[in-house]
């Protein structure tokens, strides 16, 4: 097993869809139709949907250059709002021409990715987060429970340093860990994780992706706690650029299907990977807590993990608990977005929960997903200069070699289990979960409460140790 480094250029490898536009504030299929009606007027806003809004934007994003403050879409109007730094008539004419709306603000998209790499530099410290938030033209700060004393103080006096207006600080409730399992369970080496989605290796053989954590814990997996492996780890990712890791059945005669098992014998059918956005509906799937869905919060995101920093993640407000790490992040439409890295809170009281691309992942590994359109999207294109980080390499670099903060070698630890008769299903896919273990990184290896009716037994311990 390989647990090799990418780049951090390879690991931002989003996609010129990876803007920080939003989409429709629904979990059906219909939020992704296609534009809606034509303009009466040349440089009247348009009504369009999310995907259109990301086209469009893959276009403008790149032209606008350091006028350019990131993007969003507005749900209720339908509309495609474009941050444009200052007052720039022509480059709000040239916005509305496009469709789309301009809106006036002081931070620029490069701005606010150097104040990410300015705070990757001076104030890493582990149950931290950082993210672009385009809708307040803002760096996202988040401080789990544990940020405390001096390390509350020089992430404050990081953010004030920035000077006023270019990042905020929120506090979370719960801890930053990363969550084994989720999805159909996998277990490897006293550990249990989730497959996230089968895919198609370089070489044409079956395999899956699942979280680079679990990948590092253990080499080869099996269906059954103890049963004989059905797959082995060819490269994993964590910490660093990314929580991925890439296995292979160990048959290559092996039916890998291209769809995420939501329970109850359902399944929602997988055509492609895509990139994240903004205000996207998201859809995640856990054994431990079963469907639970939300929006996208913030692209790019930098999480410092007891274990080390991860960069090049999906910031979102989708709960999810010990058990749920590798588990898929779809939508209804059958798109791949993330793999469950880890996060804070739970599906009670609710948290933060942070994703690794599956755009990247794939990119990172030669794989494919589903008939393999939309996989690895903006690779080495140029079209990166439309993403919600400015587009100029984003913090490329500056979270290079970051890997390796406060403790890392933390040894994965022993869970319990708990079943969620379908949390928050919210779509007709609405399943009930299956029993999995959890794990959580403290070592206390208790289950959390579920959001969901039922609770499972204890199942499966968790464990393996991470680099």
């Amino acid at each position: 097993m390989s647990h090799r480094r990418i780049t951090k250029r390879k690991a931002v490898l989003a996609g010129a869809g990876a803007v920080g536009i939003a989409a429709a504030a629904v979990l059906l299929p219909q939020a992704y139709a296609g534009q809606e009606g034509a303009r009466s007027d040349a440089s009247a806003p348009r009504k369009m949907s999310a995907a259109s809004a990301a086209e469009l934007l893959q276009q403008l994003g790149e032209q606008l250059g350091e006028s350019y403050g990131g993007a969003y879409y507005d749900a209720g109007k339908q509309q495609l709002v474009v941050n444009v730094v200052g007052d720039n008539n022509a480059i709000d004419v040239q916005v509305k021409k496009a469709g789309a709306v301009p809106r006036s603000v002081d931070n620029s998209a490069s701005e606010l990715s150097a104040a990410k790499s300015t705070l990757s530099r001076e104030a890493t410290v582990a149950g931290t987060s950082w993210a672009i938030d385009p809708r307040n033209n803002q760096v996202l700060v988040t401080a789990d429970r544990t940020v405390t004393g001096e390390r509350w103080d020089r992430l404050e006096a990081a953010v004030k340093d920035l000077g006023p207006g270019m990042a905020r600080i929120q506090k979370s409730e719960g801890e930053f860990k990363t969550f084994l399992e989720g999805g159909d369970a996998i277990f490897g080496g006293g550990a249990r994780c989730s497959l996230g989605f089968n895919v198609t290796t370089q070489d044409g053989s079956p395999g899956f992706l699942t979280a680079g954590h679990c990948g590092v814990a253990a080499e080869q997996w099996s269906e059954e706690a103890g049963g004989a492996p059905v797959g082995t780890v060819q490269e994993a990712v964590f910490p660093g650029a990314g929580d991925f890791a890439l296995v292979t059945y160990d048959d290559p005669a092996t039916e890998a299907p291209s769809e995420v098992d939501t329970g109850d014998g359902q399944t929602v059918a997988i055509a492609r990977a895509a990139d994240a956005a903004v205000g996207q509906d998201v859809i995640r799937m856990g054994s431990t807590t079963g469907l639970s869905d939300g929006q996208v919060t913030g692209l790019d995101a930098t999480v410092n993990y007891p274990e080390g920093t991860v960069t090049g993640l999906v910031q979102t407000n989708v709960c999810a608990e010990p058990g749920d790490s590798g588990g898929a992040l779809f939508t209804a439409d059958g798109s791949a977005i993330g793999l469950t890295s880890g996060g804070s809170g739970d599906c009670t009281a609710g948290g933060e929960t942070f994703f690794q691309p599956v755009t990247t992942a794939l990119a990172a590994v030669g794989a494919r997903i589903g008939d393999g359109s939309g996989d690895g999207a903006g690779d080495d294109n140029g079209a990166n200069g439309a993403q919600e980080n400015g587009g100029a390499g984003g913090d490329a670099g500056a979270d290079d070699g970051a890997g390796a903060q406060d403790g890392g070698g933390v040894a994965e630890d022993n869970g319990g289990a708990q079943a969620n008769a379908g949390a928050n299903a919210g779509a007709d896919a609405g399943p009930d979960a299956g029993n999995q273990g959890g794990a959580d990184d403290t070592g206390a290896g208790g289950a959390g409460e579920a959001g969901g009716d039922a609770q499972g037994e204890a199942a499966g311990d968790d464990g393996g140790a991470h680099n």
